[in-house]
């Protein structure tokens, strides 16, 4: 028998209503009273209801959720939830597309979400509504279940997504130099091993000790030297030839050690064969380096992603007309979030232009990494090309 039901946006007249639904719905990994609270208002996040008349009242029977990350053109499925007297009877299928839909709205390209590995009804949802499977994560649940991830692409332009990626999530707030340079490393030697003590060590190496506040960044010069220090090809674009970082700091004596650290990286290249590129880097040069293919990191500034303004590494997965696609990772942005918020992350190619420079001097740098011919591993001068 087929149900009539009406779909709108939930509204904070449904909070018991929800919350009982997930009470009856689920055992673990329940979202609380709170955070509904939280989805109730308006966000960065679509909440869709399924209801129904029932004798002149109307009852919520499901709902649906979805979070965006602001900055990013990515959706992610969060939560999808029906009284199990309606299940089957495709209520579910009805609430995605419906989703989906809200998130064509604001322009995302991709729809992500995990289920458990158990669900054979949700799965079997989810593949017929076209996504794919792009991942297994172990234990991903409260009760020690694996979890699949799986992705639909819901905006209707020509787009060609990213490669699959190693990724590495940062163990701190100041290492996302580091863990960029490890997943680049693992694309381009997959027998590297990405270990914390490894993303610490680059850290060491390449940083500029001091910040604004709190501990120094990585230096693109530095992050160069480490790479290829590793056995890397690299070319660094870069659009300014002064020293990374220094314009918000105050303190005479941090400057004094920027540019002494600054100075050593010069050095340490002049006895390499890295190629520093030093050109102006605008949008139609920029892009045309992020299509070619190469495996690369880029600097950008965290403001239109978290409202911080904060120097950034993240490693450039693809490119194409639409978009730019990133591995972030820093996964701190939000309680909700997961590894699927930050893997091969679609941003649209206009906002990663506006978003890839940094502080008032709007410094732009591009890390082009490949692997290193045997031949030419041995040190020669660095080519330096200023145009």
């Amino acid at each position: 028998m087929t149900v009539e039901f009406n779909l709108r946006p939930a509204t904070t007249r449904d909070l018991e209503q929800l919350v009982k639904i997930e009470n009856i719905c689920f055992t673990s990994d329940l979202l609380s009273r709170r955070s509904f609270q939280r989805f109730l208002r308006p966000g960065t996040h679509d909440m869709l209801v399924a209801e129904i008349d029932n004798a002149g009242k109307t009852r919520l029977i499901g709902y649906v959720l979805a979070l965006y990350r602001t900055g990013t053109s990515l959706a992610r499925l969060y939560s999808i939830a029906i009284l199990p007297e309606y299940q089957g009877q495709g209520i579910a299928q009805q609430l995605v597309l419906a989703i989906e839909q809200a998130g064509r709205e604001r322009q995302c390209a991709y729809m992500r979400l995990e289920v458990n590995v158990n669900n054979e009804a949700a799965i079997k949802t989810y593949n017929k509504l076209r996504y794919q499977l792009i991942d297994e994560i172990e234990q991903y649940y409260d009760d020690g279940s694996n979890a699949l991830r799986m992705e639909k692409r819901i905006y209707a332009t020509r787009l060609k997504q990213g490669k699959a990626t190693p990724y590495y999530q940062q163990t701190t707030d100041f290492t996302c130099g580091p863990a960029s340079l490890m997943m680049a490393l693992k694309t381009l030697q997959p027998g590297y091993d990405m270990q914390r003590r490894e993303e610490l060590q680059i850290w060491r190496e390449a940083t500029t000790i001091f910040m604004t506040s709190g501990h120094g960044g990585c230096s693109p010069y530095g992050l160069a030297l480490s790479a290829w220090q590793r056995g890397l090809k690299v070319t660094l674009h870069i659009n300014q030839t002064g020293v990374p970082f220094i314009d918000g700091v105050r303190n005479p004596d941090k400057k004094a050690v920027i540019e002494l650290v600054h100075q050593d990286f010069l050095q340490r290249i002049q006895n390499t064969d890295i190629n520093i590129v030093t050109d102006s880097i605008k949008a139609d040069e920029m892009m045309k380096t992020l299509r070619s293919g190469h495996v690369i990191l880029a600097l950008i500034s965290t403001w239109r992603l978290n409202n911080n303004k904060t120097p950034h590494w993240v490693y450039v997965t693809g490119a194409d007309d639409d978009f730019v696609y990133i591995n972030d990772p820093d996964t701190t942005d939000g309680p909700w979030q997961s590894e699927t918020d930050y893997m091969l992350v679609p941003i649209n190619v206009r906002e990663f232009v506006k978003m890839a420079s940094f502080g008032q001097s709007r410094l732009r740098a591009l890390l082009v990494l490949d692997v290193k011919p045997r031949s030419r591993r041995k040190l020669s001068q660095s080519k330096v090309q200023i145009g």
